[in-house]
C-alpha cells in the first residue's frame, strides 16, 4: 500500500510506530550486549577478588593474567589496568540488592567505570544508572549530570506539576521520570540579557543540544506551531512529541519568573492541540512552562483545578566557569 492510498495521519502513525520499534529493538540489543560483557566482567573481577589478589604484590600475576588472556582474547579489553577495574566492580556491588546489580548490569563498561571513579553512595550509582537506562545518556551526559550533583537536586526538589492528578498513574510515573524540574540551557552561551523570541530562536538553532537535554524519547515538530480555531490563531513555542509517552509536548518559554496566567494560556493551547491535532492512539497532550525561576507554593496553586496534564520547569543559563571563560575570551578575540 503506497503513502497516496492512506491518510497522512495514518501514514504518521505507521512511521511513529516502526521508528519506536527500531528504538526499542536497538536499546533491547544493546542491554543484551552490555550484560554478556559486564557478566563476563564480574565473574573475572570474582576471580581476582576470591583469589586476594591485590595492587602491589598481586601485580606480577595479573600483568601475566592480562597477557595470556589477550593473547587468547585479543579484542575483549583485558588490559591489566581493566583488569583490576573488574575486581573494584565486583567489590562494589557483590553485596548489593538485585535491583542495583540489574540497572548496572546493562550499562556500557565506560559508563560503570565513571561510576566507580566518581559516585561513593549506591543509592546516588542506583539513581544514575536509571537515568542512563531511561533517557538514553551517553557517557558525556552522564559525566556532565554527576558534576551538576543531580542527584542530590532531584532528591530535594518538589514536583511542580500535576502529572498525577491528570494522567493515568503508569503514565503520570513515566512523565514524572521524564521531565526535569530545572534545565541546563548552558550550551546557548548566553551571556547577557535576551528577549523571549530570541531565546525561542537560539534553541531553535542548537535544537539537537536541546533535545538531548530534555532527553531520549524527543522528537522536534516546530517552533511557532499554528493552531487555528473559531477563525483565530494561536501558537505554541515550540512542539515535540514524546515517543514513549505518546505524546505531544508542548513548551512555553518565559524569561522572567512564573507567573499564574501561564496556565490558563498552556492550558488553552493543550485543549486545542487535544482538539485539532491528537490523533486517536495517542495520549494527552502534555504542557511545559519554562521559567528563569519558579515558587513552588506559586505553582502549586495555579495549577489546582486544571485538568490538563501541565509542568513548570526553571532553567540556567550559565555555563561552567571554565567554559564561561573561554566563551568571553573568544567574544573579546573577535572584537580585536
Amino acid at each position: 500500500m503506497s503513502k497516496e492510498l492512506i491518510s497522512s495521519n495514518d501514514y504518521s502513525e505507521i512511521l511513529q510506530q516502526a521508528i519506536s520499534q527500531i528504538h526499542t529493538t536497538r536499546a533491547r540489543v544493546a542491554k543484551q550486549i552490555n550484560g554478556a560483557v559486564n557478566s563476563v566482567y564480574w565473574l573475572l573481577g570474582k576471580l581476582l577478588f576470591d583469589r586476594q589478589l591485590a595492587e602491589g604484590y598481586g601485580s606480577a600475576v595479573v600483568k601475566q593474567l592480562s597477557a595470556d588472556l589477550k593473547n587468547e582474547f585479543p579484542d575483549m579489553g583485558l588490559s591489566p589496568r581493566n583488569l583490576w577495574n573488574m575486581k573494584r566492580f565486583y567489590e562494589r556491588y557483590y553485596q548489593a540488592d538485585e535491583k542495583l546489580l540489574q540497572a548496572v548490569a546493562v550499562l556500557p563498561w565506560g559508563h560503570n567505570l565513571l561510576l566507580l571513579d566518581k559516585i561513593q553512595s549506591l543509592a546516588a550509582v542506583a539513581f544514575y544508572a536509571n537515568e542512563v537506562i531511561s533517557k538514553g545518556w551517553s557517557r558525556d551526559l552522564l559525566l556532565n549530570a554527576i558534576k551538576m550533583d543531580t542527584f542530590h537536586h532531584t532528591q530535594t526538589q518538589l514536583q511542580t506539576n500535576n502529572f498525577n492528578e491528570t494522567l493515568l498513574p503508569i503514565s503520570a510515573d513515566y512523565a514524572n521520570e521524564v521531565f526535569k524540574n530545572s534545565y541546563n540551557l548552558g550550551f546557548l552561551g548566553i551571556i547577557e540579557p535576551i528577549k523571549e523570541q530570541e531565546l525561542e530562536k537560539r534553541l531553535t538553532e542548537k535544537i539537537k543540544s536541546f533535545v538531548l537535554e530534555l532527553g531520549k524519547g524527543f522528537s522536534f515538530i516546530g517552533n511557532q506551531y499554528r493552531l487555528e480555531y473559531n477563525q483565530k490563531e494561536y501558537f505554541v513555542d515550540m512542539l515535540f512529541f514524546h515517543r514513549g509517552l505518546r505524546s505531544l509536548v508542548a513548551i512555553e518559554l518565559k524569561i522572567g519568573s512564573f507567573k499564574a496566567e501561564y496556565v490558563g494560556k498552556m492550558n488553552f493551547y493543550l485543549t486545542l492541540l487535544d482538539k485539532l491535532e491528537k490523533s486517536e492512539h495517542e495520549n494527552p497532550s502534555i504542557g511545559i512552562i519554562l521559567c528563569a525561576e519558579k515558587d513552588r507554593l506559586d505553582v502549586e496553586i495555579a495549577l489546582q483545578d486544571i485538568n490538563k496534564p501541565i509542568g513548570v520547569s526553571d532553567y540556567q543559563l550559565l555555563l561552567p566557569k571554565d567554559e564561561l571563560q573561554t566563551l568571553v575570551l573568544n567574544e573579546l578575540n573577535k572584537e580585536i
